[in-house]
């Protein structure tokens, strides 16, 4: 595969395993070999390694994402970890996400807004029923780019015999979750094989090392086309407060410039802009024209996600925090009653009847969930009756709102047909939801 990518162009990726199969180790792996790692931090992990009697090699490549010391006394990750690394092609913001059953919530957290997410399995095992967890997470996120890395090929002797029957696994359960296109790629993590470099070990293996891959996958934003519409949350209102400041009324063009100044500050969710396009903003129902855009104080002609402007119109519209500029004649009607895919992630259970927030780009308003309509069956992924949602839970629920909210179908517009469920009194994040159509 090969694909033009402009040096510095920045890839989100997550990495999801089951416990003990090794990606903390990956992950580790693979900042060393990248050569992401300051020397103090590499001394450090070497002490701790040597404490600990570590047998197989200099150091432990866990030590290097797992930063919490309750992680590093148990062996585990349980918090979402991120990391940012560099190589000649992109810039990589990496979320190592936890394998345990009750840290799945976090997985959520790292994979919503991940351009590609690595799946990791101990060859030895096979997909076990938290690889299906997390894959089936995966497939209704619609992650981009799906990578599933068969770890401790070593183990199995390198041989293409051992790991056929699991990559042929992973292409079955991946078909089923209507997951496309997945890479898969015999690794190992302890030995280094292809984790940076293709390995010679593996000559009946002629696809790319996985940092190969990570190069070359198109990012969300470099996947967008002309045809996915525009979509601004407005976060914050410009105006001059108080007068113009003096370094602006000295100058005349400035001055001009911004007598009159009003702009709808945020970031772009989806699309593009240019100046003289026609737009609808939500929830007034106004058509007017863009006359002018922003980005960090330039003036330009046109703007895309996910970059933040200052967008002006022709109309004086009555819009604050929460509003949201569209494509005219793109944006959905605003809509009360929400059917959609909850993520439970809080211990608290989510029952018909709770009070809660709802929360939508910019905008918050109050909701009540008014039936708990399924849950899933993470083995077969099948709808079975559910009375409540508990944590880690996946299911279908039915939302009513107090206002409306623009809020579209999650397969069509992953920013538009995303939100979250919020606890009215303490703020914590209840559960994550996509809409279905």
């Amino acid at each position: 595969m090969s694909t033009t990518l402009e040096t510095g162009t920045l890839f989100r990726f997550a990495t999801a395993g089951s416990v003990d199969d090794g990606k903390s180790t990956l992950v580790g792996r693979l900042l060393h070999d990248s050569k992401a790692i300051l020397a103090d931090q590499l001394e450090q992990v070497a002490r701790t390694s040597a404490e600990r009697g570590f047998a197989h090699g200099a150091f432990d490549f866990a030590l290097l994402t797992d930063g919490l010391r309750a992680e590093r006394e148990q062996g585990i990750t349980i918090d979402v970890a991120y990391r940012y690394f560099s190589t000649g092609a992109r810039s990589f913001v990496l979320a190592d996400c936890p394998g345990h059953v009750q840290y799945t919530r976090n997985m959520v957290t790292g994979a919503t807004t991940a351009d590609a997410v690595i799946v990791l399995i101990d060859g030895r095992k096979g997909v076990l029923e938290q690889t299906r967890r997390h894959l089936a997470v995966v497939a209704l996120l619609r992650v981009p780019h799906v990578i599933v890395a068969v770890n401790k090929i070593d183990l199995l002797g390198y041989s293409e015999e051992s790991y056929a029957p699991v990559a042929e696994q992973v292409r079955t359960v991946t078909a089923e979750l209507g997951i496309a296109g997945v890479h898969v790629l015999p690794v190992s993590a302890l030995e280094g094989d292809n984790i940076v470099d293709r390995s010679e070990r593996t000559p009946w293996y002629d696809g790319p090392a996985l940092l190969e891959l990570l190069e070359q996958l198109p990012a969300a934003d470099e996947l967008e086309t002309e045809f996915e519409p525009f979509r601004l949350p407005v976060q914050l209102v410009l105006r001059p407060q108080g007068g113009l400041a003096p370094e602006l009324a000295a100058d005349p063009e400035l001055a001009e410039r911004y007598r009159d100044y009003r702009a709808f500050a945020g970031r772009i969710s989806s699309g593009s802009v240019r100046v003289g396009d026609a737009v609808t903003v939500f929830p007034s129902g106004v058509e007017t024209v863009v006359t002018g855009i922003e980005v960090a104080g330039a003036t330009v002609l046109e703007a895309h996600a996910p970059q933040s402007i200052a967008l002006q119109l022709g109309a004086e519209v009555d819009a604050a925090r929460g509003a949201v500029i569209a494509a005219s004649g793109t944006l959905p009607s605003g809509s009360r009653d929400v059917s959609a895919e909850l993520f439970q992630l809080d211990a608290r259970a989510l029952r018909p009847g709770t009070r809660v927030l709802v929360k939508h780009g910019t905008s918050t308003v109050q909701a009540l969930v008014s039936a708990i309509d399924a849950r899933r069956d993470l083995d077969t992924l099948a709808y079975e009756p559910a009375e409540l949602l508990e944590t880690n839970d996946i299911g279908h629920a039915t939302l009513r709102l107090a206002s409306d909210l623009p809020l579209e179908s999650y397969e069509e517009n992953r920013a538009g047909g995303s939100f979250l469920v919020i606890h009215p009194s303490d703020g914590a994040t209840l559960a994550a939801g996509i809409v279905r159509a």
